[in-house]
């Protein structure tokens, strides 16, 4: 079977692993300094916190931002679930947008029509690496008085005109999840240029203690520390952080082999009258976390009967990513014109895309999708 996709490891991380359990500091500590500011220099951030996941990194920032019961954050449904979950974890309420059906992400058009008096923050999701439309986005959140959190969990790496994802006054959370571009097994982070919120982000993902471990056990002075506020746990061990500090050194080889075979599947589908590619948005340059193709309405087959005829043949493919509101948690708060995101929905699939992905596997991708649409 040709999987969805297989992390990118070599002995290297076994190596780096192997040292940490050696050491006997396998907690937070630092490994986890290290990888942070390996990943906040590499997108031009002025700080990351690295946590457990982009679900608490998500939770953390809305925290910050003080958003909780009674508010309402603007998300799209065409996500992962971990995106509105967030929201309904600090009690608020995901207010759902459509998706514009080129780069499936949030529609800046759609965004003014949904906020209100409770609108506190507005969550645009990078989907599958594509960047959103941030320069829209911030103006009409600027306009409004209303914060910006990007999930970011597909798009380490992505470049919107001319800075990596990453690069601005918003949080914005990344995931290193199996699944994404690089991987620590697990873990996430909050990165941002904006200061304000570092020290607060960093109390709260430890239990709220004033003073890390790592600060006690470098210090020649004895130093007890404080809990000034209610934290959470939400650390990143050093075992995975340094995974993620050999991982953060091939991510751009990670993501040139990518787009590689993004740019194969590109070059056999583009032309074919059933499929349509993936959009890159102009000034944009897109990592691929995950090649997602749309089977238009008039193919001779559907998209399940293309997910099921590539299983058959050896091939693990999946629908597209899922829409929330068709979830059992959110179907309170479902919404009749999410019209794009219904279609998106149910017409997109994912194909295989890893970077050690050869080129037979690939030619064979190619030819299995051709064929089953002839």
């Amino acid at each position: 079977m040709i999987p969805i996709i297989k992390p990118y490891y070599s002995e290297e991380e076994e190596i780096a692993t192997a040292e940490v359990i050696r050491s006997g500091w396998v907690t937070q500590g630092p490994k986890v300094k290290e990888f942070e500011d390996i990943l906040s220099e590499y997108v031009s951030a002025e700080f990351a916190i690295a946590v457990t996941s982009c679900t608490t990194a998500l939770f953390l920032a809305l925290k910050v931002l003080g958003i909780g019961r009674g508010d309402e954050v603007l998300v799209p449904s065409f996500s992962f679930i971990a995106t509105a979950n967030s929201v309904v974890h600090v009690g608020a309420k995901p207010v759902f947008v459509d998706i514009d059906p080129q780069s499936y992400n949030m529609d800046p058009d759609r965004i003014e029509e949904k906020i209100s008096d409770k609108t506190k923050a507005i969550m645009p999701v990078h989907q599958a690496g594509i960047p959103a439309d941030m320069d829209i986005i911030n103006e009409i959140a600027g306009a409004n008085g209303i914060p910006v959190i990007e999930d970011a969990a597909c798009a380490i790496g992505s470049v919107y005109k001319g800075k990596k994802i990453g690069c601005s006054e918003n949080l914005v959370c990344f995931s290193f999840h199996p699944r994404k571009i690089i991987t620590c097994g697990e873990g996430g982070a909050v990165v941002s240029n904006n200061n304000k919120y570092e020290e607060e982000l960093r109390l709260l993902r430890h239990q709220g203690m004033s003073v890390s471990d790592l600060q006690r056990h470098n210090s020649k002075n004895l130093i007890f520390e404080e809990y000034p506020i209610v934290g959470f746990n939400f650390r990143l061990t050093d075992i995975q952080a340094a995974v993620g500090i050999v991982q953060m050194k091939k991510l751009d080889e990670i993501i040139e082999k990518r787009n590689l075979i993004a740019d194969e599947y590109n070059n056999a589908f583009k032309e074919n009258p059933y499929i349509v590619i993936p959009a890159a948005p102009e000034q944009t340059s897109i990592a691929f976390q995950s090649y997602m193709i749309r089977i238009r309405k008039d193919a001779p087959v559907t998209r399940d009967d293309v997910i099921r005829k590539l299983m058959e043949r050896g091939i693990a493919s999946r629908r597209g990513i899922m829409a929330i509101h068709r979830e059992k948690p959110y179907e309170n708060i479902r919404a009749l014109e999410l019209t794009e995101t219904d279609k998106a929905f149910d017409n997109t699939l994912i194909l295989p895309l890893y970077p050690q992905m050869n080129i037979k596997e690939r030619q064979y991708v190619i030819d299995s999708v051709i064929s089953i649409l002839q």
